[in-house]
């Protein structure tokens, strides 16, 4: 009796054929052969085995196939020849473009950098905003590509056979839905119910980081590059086991973990999801609830991978993101990792000059830690900088604020207000900035978060009772009595010698005036505020 063969329980691994188009005039972070090398690494994440690369320097995107067709037709026969079952563009691909493509290559998939993404986000997606976040960004990106893959059907006839259909009722023939129009409809629906869903999460987010603040405890926010380190770096400085490994896009939901700082000083830092060059827009809207942990810290931690051949273009493909979610102007501490794997260490030094506030470290063997530690404590505790702000009386948590951990050089009072001037740590400056929300208080009622807006305003001259007395002014000029109405009011003036019936109409109508002129007053004092 023969002995049966195992069978690998694992399916195969697709064959991808690799496509990078360099544009004349296109700002690139990264070289064209570096930027293939970096899409190979997203292609073996996914799990897709890459089996050759393709070229081609273009003045503009060609109308039809993105490449010229001379190179569609040399694609196809190499993809032919090496068995490619997908061929994956370095640049996002219109719909237009994808279909051309895919009817010139014939039975090839055609996908591009985005696509390739959202692929490795939807496979390392554990946690259910995770997965919704990456599901919104999969059907807002699939949505203008659907192809008409359901011809066989052609037209969902409204009860007749089409158009001349006589099996329908009265009102009911016609041409009705195509099955794309109705897979369109679906779609659009999922994605108005996965955006109420991320709403719940996000107020739950924003709860969560109240409840932060309130502890007065500053936060720190790790990002960088893709792969850079930032899981194994929160593990040695918070002796924690968050998962790590050696792949891109490892971390997607961040995690929070308290930090103990030299002087027993205490720290709050999260561990967000990495960034990489040409990061689709769709994948940061939909990941927006994600990145306000970044956008509300008090301090980031930017780590760079030393040691990559890049690092110094994934430091400024980082540095536009972060300018991108409007998060640039929070100050930065970098952190420059891997610095073990450099063949000289010793050049660690030299490269210091190139980042801002950079300390070379390694997460691995733990050099450099406490050095780091000290400067992040340094920047949170000890750090100050010069301000002037004009604050509400309303403001009176931000007041507190300012006596408890700033330096107050001089206090000026208002009317409505008082205008402050000293010292304030430097990851308390976007609390004070004029226009920026700041969390307060969470009043937590049945079934609904409500977040009051502050009113921080810095002003550069007057006050706002000031601008409402001009308002005002200028409402009761409007309002004088002319020529033609002083019969009128003489008519109403109030009179001890008539009768006291006559007197308390005109009382009542005075009254009412008045109250009039309150309900203005109070309208154009908010106004004002």
């Amino acid at each position: 009796m023969s002995k049966k063969i195992p069978q690998p329980t694992t399916p195969p691994r697709e064959r991808a054929f690799l496509v990078g188009v360099e544009l004349y005039g296109k700002k690139q972070f990264l070289a064209l052969e570096d930027s293939l090398v970096e899409l190979a690494l997203l292609a073996d994440t996914a799990g897709v085995d890459v089996v050759g690369e393709l070229t081609q320097k273009l003045d503009r995107p060609h109308t039809l196939t993105y490449i010229g067709p001379g190179k569609v037709e040399e694609l196809k026969a190499l993809a032919e020849e090496t068995l490619a079952d997908v061929v994956i563009f370095d640049d996002e691909l219109s719909p237009r473009h994808q279909r051309e493509l895919e009817k010139a290559l014939g039975n090839i998939r055609v996908l591009d950098r985005t696509a390739l993404i959202l692929d490795i986000f939807a496979q390392h997606a554990h946690t259910s905003e995770g997965m919704l976040q990456v599901e919104l960004a999969q059907y807002e990106y699939n949505l203008p590509r659907l192809t008409r893959a359901w011809t066989h059907l052609e037209r969902q006839a409204g009860g007749g056979g089409g158009r001349a259909g006589s099996a329908g009722g009265v009102g009911l023939r016609g041409p009705g839905e195509t099955q794309l129009e109705v897979d369109r409809r679906q779609i659009r629906t999922r994605i108005t119910h996965i955006k109420r869903e991320l709403e719940k999460v996000e107020a739950h987010r924003t709860r969560y980081r109240a409840q932060r603040k309130r502890s007065r405890i500053p936060t720190v926010a790790l990002v960088g590059y893709t792969n850079a380190g930032k899981s194994t770096l929160l593990n040695r400085v918070a002796k924690s086991e968050v998962y790590v490994a050696d792949q891109l896009f490892a971390t997607l939901d961040p995690t929070t973990r308290r930090v103990l700082l030299p002087g027993d000083d205490l720290a709050l830092i999260t561990d967000t999801v990495g960034f990489i060059q040409k990061l689709p827009t769709s994948l940061v809207a939909a990941f927006h609830a994600t990145l306000e942990e970044i956008a509300e810290a008090d301090l980031l931690l930017h780590v760079v991978d030393i040691s990559h051949p890049n690092a110094l273009n994934q430091f400024e493909a980082v540095q536009e993101t972060l300018a991108e979610i409007d998060a640039d102007h929070i100050p930065m501490v970098t952190a420059l990792n891997k610095a073990d794997l450099l063949h000289h260490p010793e050049n660690a030094r030299e490269i210091l000059k190139n980042f801002p506030k950079a300390i070379s470290i390694s997460a691995i063997e733990g050099t450099g830690i406490k050095d780091l530690l000290h400067l992040i404590r340094e920047e949170l505790y000890e750090s100050y900088s010069p301000i002037h702000v004009r604050l509400p009386y309303q403001q009176g948590a931000l007041i507190s604020l300012f006596h408890e951990l700033g330096q107050v050089e001089r206090v000026e009072h208002e009317r409505g207000g008082m205008v402050m001037h000293g010292r304030i740590p430097g990851r308390l400056l976007a609390q004070f900035a004029p226009g920026t929300p700041k969390p307060v208080e969470a009043r937590q009622s049945p079934g609904r978060f409500e977040e009051r807006k502050p009113l921080t305003i810095v002003m550069s001259g007057g006050s706002i009772m000031s601008k409402f007395l001009d308002r005002m002014s200028e409402f009761l000029a409007s309002q004088r009595i002319t020529p033609h109405h002083r019969h009128r009011y003489d008519h109403h003036k109030f009179d001890p010698s008539i009768h006291p019936a006559r007197n308390l109409i005109t009382t009542s109508n005075l009254l009412l005036h008045v109250g009039l002129i309150i309900s203005i007053f109070g309208l154009m004092l908010s106004w004002a505020l």
